[in-house]
């Protein structure tokens, strides 16, 4: 298992397989959601073209009903009965004069006539499938494929009038597989009048209020409103079928998607590459010593006097620009440099400070710790090392750990247990921008808070995050924790915070981060006035 691990991890980490690993998921990604914009699209065209159709066949058929009912009320109002020569001669003058009449009858329990003679297209009639007040229905009054036979016939008294289903075919064009029909017994039960039957009634529940058009995973169904209660006229077409029609978007969509993905495997790639290029400038400049320690100091607010200081990690290229921590820190928690890199911290730090730190024991340096130093108990054996190399007390050296690097709680709280329990104080950075609840702090050893910057900074400014601070620091006052505040560069600040409770601030109102000899100086200058204002005092 060890042995395919170790060949994936080869293969997998070649820029060029990543690279085309990302190109070939964005490609399928790229044109799965090309093939669904298609799909979609295509739905709403047969979705479109289907309502258009409907409106179209609404209005073709209103003109044929409405011929039929003109032609039947006419033979109902005259006067003649029976099939004398007057009466055929009315037949064929209604047949005559309608474009969509392609038969009329008269037809009592006696005798029955057409005005096609021998040719008569109806059938001897049964009951009709809608009888309302005035005009009875008939609905595909034969299921033989002739056009000349009645599709649709309509009477009145003993007359009858009926429409060809090539009559019909001509002002209605089906789409393939497609049909007309009337639904009846409140959509229980479906009519064909032209095209196959179909499956009825469909899988969604169907209402006369239903709206205009159903759309079901195979076919589109379409309500055309009536007067009539009784009866609904429906259209129903089966769904355009894969594979999918090339049209126009396709053609468009399918190349883009794999130029895409060609373009984002060549920026992970580059990613990649630049990546790589500043690690390995990361690797060479520890081993160069471009890397520098700076030192921000923390300041007591009461007396201004130096009271420690927060250890600063700075990469100074050989041509002098400088390459913000935001960088380089990131990558080098990624790829695991970042341990490497606090042990350079440490180091430098006692062999820079160690001679002052022995000089002022209450004096002390605190060291941020990445996330993977406090998941794993290697950073107290490293320090106890170095501190007995320098002669330097555990309590001199402090751990600041932010919320972010806090994954496993259970875990980081025993870690940080044992740091505490070699002497090394333990302090939270950028409190409250991370996920650190209060249930969590206090089971967490913790010595001190420290407020990040952007909630001083809306001290007395913004209304919405102004409360935070003072929230923090009362909460610390009550967990009996020492408070920080970052990022203090007016006095305003200074003496706001002081007023609520704040011993110690670090900022640009005190000092930059300082090098070795500069923070040495401050200190040692800071204890000679201090020293001067006692022995004043005392005089």
């Amino acid at each position: 298992m060890s042995a395919l691990i170790s060949t994936l991890r080869q293969i997998f980490y070649r820029p060029w397989m990543l690279a085309s690993l990302a190109a070939l998921a964005s490609a399928a990604l790229l044109l799965t959601a090309s093939i669904g914009i298609a799909l979609q699209q295509m739905k709403q065209s047969e979705s479109a073209q289907m309502n258009a159709r409907g409106e179209r066949f609404l209005e073709r058929l209103e003109q044929v009903f409405g011929q039929l009912r003109e032609g039947v009320d006419i033979l109902q109002a005259q006067p003649l009965r029976g099939c004398s020569p007057q009466m055929l001669a009315a037949l064929q003058q209604v047949g005559l004069s309608s474009r969509f009449i392609y038969e009329a009858a008269y037809v009592d329990a006696n005798v029955a006539c057409s005005n096609r003679g021998d040719e008569r297209a109806f059938e001897p009639l049964r009951a009709p499938d809608i009888k309302g007040p005035t005009y009875s229905y008939w609905l595909n009054t034969t299921t033989e494929p002739n056009e000349n036979l009645a599709a649709l016939m309509l009477g009145r008294g003993n007359f009858v009038v009926s429409t060809s289903r090539g009559h019909l075919t001509d002002v209605v064009h089906l789409p393939p597989g497609g049909s007309l029909v009337v639904v009846l017994d409140n959509g229980t039960r479906a009519i064909p009048v032209l095209g196959p039957p179909q499956v009825w009634p469909p899988p969604s529940a169907w209402t006369a209020s239903h709206k205009s058009l159903l759309e079901l995973s195979d076919r589109l169904i379409y309500r055309m409103p009536t007067k009539s209660p009784d009866y609904q006229l429906v259209l129903i077409a089966p769904r355009a079928s894969l594979p999918l029609r090339m049209n126009g978007m396709l053609w468009l969509l399918f190349p883009g998607s794999v130029l895409a993905a060609c373009c984002i495997g060549w920026l992970v790639l580059q990613l990649i590459l630049q990546r790589r290029s500043m690690s390995s400038e990361l690797q060479n400049a520890l081993r160069r010593g471009e890397l520098q320690v700076l030192y921000q100091p923390i300041i007591e607010l009461d007396t201004r006097r130096c009271v420690g200081a927060e250890a600063l990690v700075r990469w100074r290229r050989p041509d002098g620009t400088l390459t913000s921590p935001d960088l380089f820190i990131p990558l080098a928690e990624n790829t695991g440099q970042i341990r490497q890199i606090t042990d350079f911290v440490l180091q430098r730090v006692l062999e820079q400070l160690g001679q002052l730190l022995r000089s002022h024991r209450n004096l002390y340096i605190s060291v941020n710790l990445a996330a993977c130093d406090v998941m794993v108990p290697r950073i107290g054996r490293v320090a106890a090392r170095l501190l007995a190399q320098h002669r330097v007390s555990a309590s001199q050296i402090a751990f600041e750990v932010t919320e972010r690097g806090l994954i496993d709680v259970v875990v980081a709280r025993d870690n940080l247990q044992a740091l505490r329990a070699l002497g090394h104080q333990v302090l939270i950075d950028d409190f409250g921008t991370g996920y650190c609840s209060l249930a969590y702090l206090q089971t967490l050893p913790v010595d001190c808070l420290k407020i990040d910057k952007a909630f001083i900074d809306a001290l007395g400014h913004d209304a919405a995050s102004s409360g935070v601070a003072p929230h923090i620091i009362r909460m610390a006052h009550d967990l009996h924790l020492r408070v920080i505040a970052e990022g203090i560069e007016c006095e305003d600040q200074a003496v706001l915070l002081y007023s609520e409770g704040v011993n110690y601030g670090q900022g640009w109102l005190f000092a930059r981060p300082l090098n070795a000899r500069q923070f040495a100086e401050l200190v040692t200058r800071g204890r000679r006035e201090g020293a001067g204002r006692r022995a004043n005092d005392e005089s």
